[in-house]
């Protein structure tokens, strides 16, 4: 014991004395910082692209319906659209907007032409179909005299509020979904980035001390299986204390972004759609039920179980890389094929991940919940909609079980291929590894 708490110690302190290591920790936060300011310029740019439109309306129908945008303007014209063709070049016009009459007032599809050597942009594409057909309704409800405040009672929105049915059981909000889902996409894709990163990080450190020799020196005094456990052990600490770094300076740098720069970087990856004007009233309402229900969620449960699932997809899988890395030589290539079979239920859990946040109580999510590869992603997921009990005692003693087997068959592995060389390792040979006597 006193050797693995040396090795433990070996392993976490020279990785994290490292500059590379202090460098990547303090930096990484100041990249996300200016990811978000780059980010949050790009939507708040405005395009200076701006389109000077003619626009023939045979109808006589949309005039003075269309409004000019800030970087696309209109103007109605007389002229046929043979002489705007035939001298277009003399004309300050980037485009021209054929609209066609109405036949039908009652139909659902109307088609106008816009004749221009340039195609034009997405951007500018859709305004165009926008104002027309913002026009064209307007229009129509003219001509059908009806009354614009009874058409908009049309648009009716519904929200489904759950209620318990026994009046003592827990009340929900209509936010419970979303949040559920949003805390299960978190915790399963910190699982899924913690497999690969620091699964990736204990290979690397097995094949740099097996390609160094330094290996060999280390296996005079102590047995193989506890260097390898104490090298998983220290490196998932290393892991842990770089994401408990980031965990108060990311937050930290995004609330300084936002109040220096003064624009909402958690709002710049969404679109902005035309209409969607939200009440400030209604969205501070949406916040304070958000936060209430952030607040009722079972943290008690679930941090824990975070917590545990953490480690025992950490153990079961870097174990397996581990046991990769030993059997890898100075040909990386030629390793590559043995990671195949670690990353394959990795993917897969990954995209049952979200089936399970959509349905949390179907077949495959509770199969996939117990399934000791697929259950470190797919049952945290899971977590925040409240699964049975049963399921989840029974994924736990399946997942710590299959993780010591996992370390166990790795330190049968590892105590074999971390002293070969010059050999290429096949999944056969790996096999054979297993029963080969101390």
């Amino acid at each position: 014991m006193n050797k693995l708490g040396l090795i433990i110690k070996r392993e976490y302190l020279t990785r994290v004395k490292r500059r590379s290591f202090i460098l990547a920790t303090l930096l990484t936060p100041l990249a996300f910082a200016i990811f978000f300011v780059v980010v949050g310029f790009i939507f708040s740019y405005e395009s200076d692209d701006s389109k000077r439109i003619a626009i023939i309306d045979e109808s006589n129908m949309l005039q003075k319906r269309i409004k000019d945008e800030s970087n696309l303007f209109f103007k109605f014209v007389d002229t046929d659209l043979e002489t705007l063709k035939r001298d277009f070049d003399r004309f300050d016009y980037d485009g021209i907007l054929l609209i066609p009459p109405i036949k039908d007032i009652l139909t659902t599809e109307h088609t106008v032409y816009y004749y221009s050597d340039n195609q034009p942009t997405l951007d500018i594409e859709t305004l165009i179909r926008s104002r027309i057909s913002n026009s064209i309704r307007d229009y129509k409800i003219e001509e059908l005299q009806l009354q614009r405040d009874q058409l908009e009672a049309l648009d009716t929105k519904i929200s489904l509020e759950p209620e318990p049915i026994d009046e003592q059981g827990e009340d929900a909000s209509r936010l419970t979904g979303a949040i559920a889902a949003f805390l299960g996409g978190t915790m399963g894709m910190i699982m899924y980035m913690t497999v690969f990163i620091y699964g990736m990080m204990v290979m690397r450190s097995v094949m740099e001390e097996k390609t160094n020799r330094i290996v060999e020196v280390m296996i005079s005094s102590v047995r193989p299986f506890t260097l390898m456990l104490g090298k998983i052990i220290g490196v998932g600490a290393v892991g842990l204390t770089q994401v408990a770094i980031w965990a108060v300076l990311i937050p930290t740098i995004v609330l300084i972004v936002n109040l220096v720069f003064g624009f909402d970087t958690s709002a710049g990856m969404n679109m902005p759609t035309e209409g969607a004007e939200i009440n400030p009233d209604d969205a501070q309402a949406l916040a304070a039920m958000a936060l209430a229900e952030l607040q009722n969620q079972n943290w008690w449960m679930i941090l824990p179980l975070f917590v545990l699932y953490f480690l025992g997809g950490y153990f079961l899988y870097s174990s397996l890389f581990a046991a990769v890395g030993s059997a890898m030589g100075d040909d990386l290539g030629e390793g590559q094929s043995l990671t195949i079979p670690i990353t394959i239920p990795v993917i897969l859990a990954f995209y049952i991940m979200f089936v399970a946040i959509q349905a949390p109580n179907s077949s495959l999510a509770v199969f996939a919940s117990i399934f000791p590869l697929f259950s470190p992603i797919v049952m945290p997921a899971r977590l925040a909609f409240g699964p049975p009990v049963w399921e989840i005692l029974l994924s736990v003693a399946v997942l710590i079980a299959t993780a010591i087997f996992f370390v166990w068959l790795s330190g049968r592995i590892y105590r074999v291929g971390i002293l070969m060389y010059g050999k290429k390792v096949t999944l056969r040979e790996l096999g054979k590894w297993l029963f080969y006597k101390d």
